[in-house]
């Protein structure tokens, strides 16, 4: 095991005492505004939690960016000062990178490169990227994770479902089990690297037939665990291209739409986490895709489920609704709460029902706060519902490339682009696809199944 990793006990009471210090307060505060009727300013509260967690970074900020994205997660005060929280963590210094790669690779790690670049091209929450040169001339990235990780992931995770369950009690809308639990299964297989070259071969394999979208190519040779080394693909910020020609604008948002989904209606597979530094953009509006950690794999009924509550809003069906919210894991639904969670749904389908070229929002006198805080109070006068944990990344995926799109101000026909996706759709087709597809990338839990990979090259 590399230096300072694992999750050891002396590891995780550190971070215990870390976080606890910067969230106790915080936390009674809002238990004394539940209980003990004490005046509580949200928005000043909101403001506190953001400056305690940006001084932590490691995972618990990283979800605290992944739940201010999430409907009713949080109330809107939190989830405005959490969304611009920035993953900013400081940088390890070349001689603990040097011993953290020997760790890995062994001793004579620096034989095995041409060249690798002391300063790190980028850095995380969870790790950091360097630059490389492979031995042929190929250019490479090493992202490497940062020690005692697996302790953080748990200290966090404790500390997210007190704070997580304090607010439920505060405001019983919606309960919040299910969506820790899901946060904290992806959390966890974000630390391991080999999971996440797993996926990032299932997705080359799925995008294979997009021009516009690139996604790197592993290098099991030099990656393990808590290394995963990949080929280098060149690209600008995203940010530049929100200045860029109208033309263009919409191009890279056509290229983003298939990029992410593509994989989910074709096989069942979603990237959960569409963060601005998780991609960049090609001179041609091509976009690659950067990072795999967070990817969520869903049956095929759940894929039926979303496109049947499609038809269902657009032929005004709600026997169909019911069939679609059902088939996810909603139980018990009255009337009532469809009509209510039919309003969620008919402002997230909006653009797709509008066969018109158009912005990803552009409903008169309402916006996406607006919609989540009426259907919020709604949901908890009618007794309260249970997300299921498929939600929570699905959700993610959708309202983050929304606010992409938004960024952009593209103008497409989003009708158009989702028919093309869905109009031959068949349930049993995409398990076949899928399976197959699992299989041949190895993603643990298929992994047995795969041929062993012969070598790419020498090192």
């Amino acid at each position: 095991m590399a230096e300072g990793d694992g999750d050891n006990f002396p590891g995780r009471v550190r971070r215990y005492a870390r976080v606890s210090t910067a969230m106790g307060g915080l936390a009674a505060r809002l238990a004394g505004a539940r209980y003990l009727g004490l005046p509580l300013d949200r928005t000043r509260h909101a403001a506190d939690l953001k400056a305690a967690l940006g001084g932590i970074k490691g995972p618990l900020m990283k979800v605290a960016q992944l739940l201010a994205t999430i409907p009713e997660a949080l109330p809107k005060e939190y989830a405005a000062e959490l969304a611009s929280l920035q993953a900013n963590a400081p940088p390890m210094g070349w001689p603990f990178v040097r011993r953290r790669m020997a760790g890995e690779l062994g001793p004579g790690w620096q034989a095995r490169f041409r060249s690798f670049e002391r300063e790190a091209a980028r850095a995380a929450s969870l790790g950091q990227v360097h630059r490389a040169v492979a031995i042929d001339g190929e250019p490479l990235a090493c992202k490497l994770q940062y020690p005692e990780m697996a302790s953080a992931v748990e200290a966090d995770l404790g500390q997210l479902k007190l704070v997580m369950s304090l607010y439920e009690r505060y405001d019983r809308a919606v309960a919040t089990e299910e969506i820790h639990t899901e946060i904290a299964e992806r959390l966890r297989e974000e630390l391991d690297y080999k999971r996440e070259a797993a996926h990032m071969r299932l997705y080359r394999l799925m995008l294979a037939e997009e021009p516009n979208v690139a996604v790197p190519e592993p290098i099991e040779e030099l990656s393990t665990n808590r290394l995963l080394t990949m080929t280098w693909l060149e690209g600008a910020p995203f940010l530049k291209a929100v200045k860029a020609p109208a033309a263009q604008r919409n191009a890279i948002a056509r290229h983003m739409f298939r990029a992410w989904y593509v994989p989910f209606y074709y096989y069942g597979v979603i990237h959960g986490d569409p963060h601005l530094g998780n991609y960049t953009v090609r001179p041609d509006s091509g976009i690659n895709l950067l990072d795999f950690g967070c990817v969520r794999i869903f049956a095929p009924a759940f894929v039926q489920g979303v496109i049947d509550l499609y038809h269902a809003l657009d032929r005004d069906d709600p026997a169909l609704a019911v069939q679609a919210y059902e088939s996810w894991g909603f139980r018990n639904l009255s009337r009532e709460m469809i009509a209510v969670l039919n309003r969620w749904a008919n402002f997230v389908y909006a653009p797709l029902l509008d066969d018109r070229k158009r912005r990803i929002q552009e409903q008169e006198g309402a916006n996406g706060r607006d919609v989540v805080e009426e259907v919020h109070r709604e949901i908890r006068r009618l007794g309260g519902v249970t997300p299921p944990r498929e939600f929570v990344f699905m959700d993610r995926a959708a309202i983050g490339l929304g606010s992409v799109f938004m960024r952009l101000k593209a103008e497409i026909n989003w009708h158009r682009l989702f028919h093309e996706l869905i109009e031959d759709f068949d349930a049993a087709a995409l398990a076949k696809r899928q399976r197959k597809a699992l299989v041949a990338a190895g993603v643990p839990g298929y992994d047995d199944e795969r041929p062993k990979p012969k070598r790419r090259r020498a090192y």
